[in-house]
């Protein structure tokens, strides 16, 4: 695990082992950026793909990568020509070069994105074709992220949230904002008692509403007049939309449908970033700017990789306007991707912390590497007690 900071010079420093309890610089600088994170005023977390590879099913990793995504669709489109021919080729020879991409392509958004576009200027018979192929494809990356069941842990989500989103009732509630299509989040928040605020009112055959993020939720004592705040609860995001979401044509409402085989997504493709603009996603891009223009916030940045330029423009924006806001970007393959050569808008981050911006930190690590240095800084609740005892009972009894 490596941390480029000011505090560092602005230079890359690594974790070393620790010799005769001696105190390592990079991993006090990790927790002392931590720290001052969960303390922050107002706190704004961001999470993309990199939090999800942390969850493991049968002994192997449950989220697929966007070359598990294109490995998956390249192979259905063989098989299914081992069943039966299409008419002007292969079906993935088709696909590629109706896209006029390379057939041994690994840039699945690219590809979809090509293929898309070519549909609307393709010959009827080719066009319907390619959508025909598109659609098997959005249909084999919905199947590839709905991969949470109850047996399925998500051990690293519960304790990321018992640290960061149980806040005192002086502070505002911590917004979570993910372009994560799963339910690891709620899975974890339904595991360890933590109450969810996604847009959707409690109760079955709740549609989606803005208004809800307004609300909040109080605990009142039989007999007593004063109420207080819970600490166990959050603000839930989803900025690409999610795999339980279904649109309803009749009505234009959007509802929660679990197992819905139509959920409402913005898949891998050059459209999602017109696509965000459009309810209900420009609800929740709007609450993002918003937030990160908020004096006194931190934003946390895990397992994203800047490569949604709808999403990484107002965080360079808002890096540039408000001068209250504090940064942490936390990813495995940061230090490579902020070098000249590789993301820009890392690259731009890592420049100001080498030019002395205190406000900002990029940490070199994975999500279930840096969870358990996030300090936990509000005492466990009872009602964690009592959920954990009631698990403890129901894992010993069956």
């Amino acid at each position: 695990m490596k941390i480029k900071s000011s505090q560092g010079s602005g230079k890359w420093m690594g974790v070393l082992d620790p010799v005769d309890d001696a105190p390592d610089p990079a991993s006090t600088d990790i927790r002392r950026v931590l720290s001052s994170a969960v303390r922050a005023q107002n706190l704004v977390i961001l999470t993309g793909l990199g939090t999800s590879l942390s969850v493991m099913k049968d002994g192997k990793r449950a989220a697929p990568t966007m070359g598990d995504l294109l490995a998956k669709i390249r192979g259905r489109f063989e098989a299914d020509d081992m069943i039966e021919e299409l008419e002007g080729g292969p079906r993935w020879t088709k696909f590629v070069s109706s896209a006029n991409v390379p057939e041994d392509t690994t840039d699945l958004e690219y590809l979809m994105s090509r293929a898309t576009m070519a549909a609307e200027f393709l010959p009827e018979d080719n066009a319907n074709t390619i959508r025909k192929l598109l659609t098997i494809a959005e249909g084999i990356i919905r199947d590839e992220v709905d991969f949470m069941e109850d047996a399925v842990g998500v051990p690293i989500h519960e304790a990321f949230l018992r640290r960061v989103a149980r806040r005192s009732s002086r502070r505002a509630r911590t917004k979570l904002f993910t372009t994560n299509y799963d339910l690891c989040f709620e899975a974890a928040a339904k595991r360890s008692g933590f109450i969810v605020v996604d847009g959707f009112a409690f109760g079955s055959d709740a549609h989606f509403d803005s208004a809800q993020f307004s609300y909040d939720v109080v605990r009142r004592s039989a007999g007593e007049e004063k109420s207080d705040f819970i600490e166990n609860l959050f603000h839930l995001y989803k900025i690409h939309g999610s795999i339980d979401w279904e649109l309803s044509p009749r009505t234009g409402q959007i509802a929660k449908k679990p197992g819905t085989r139509k959920p409402l997504l913005i898949y891998p493709r050059s459209t999602k970033y017109e696509l965000a603009f459009s309810q209900p996603y420009i609800e929740m891009m709007g609450t993002l700017q918003a937030s990160l223009r908020t004096p006194n916030t931190t934003l946390v940045v895990i397992g994203f990789g800047f490569n949604d330029k709808h999403i990484s423009e107002p965080i360079l924006g808002a890096i540039k306007a408000n001068l209250s806001l504090n940064l942490v970007v936390i990813n495995p393959d940061i230090e490579k991707a902020s070098e000249n050569d590789g993301n820009s808008y890392l690259n731009a981050i890592g420049t100001l912390i080498e030019n002395g911006d205190a406000r900002l930190a990029l940490i070199a690590g994975t999500f279930e590497g840096v969870v358990p240095l996030v300090p936990d800084v509000i005492a466990e609740t009872e009602l964690e007690r009592h959920t954990e005892r009631m698990r403890s009972l129901g894992q010993k009894h069956g």
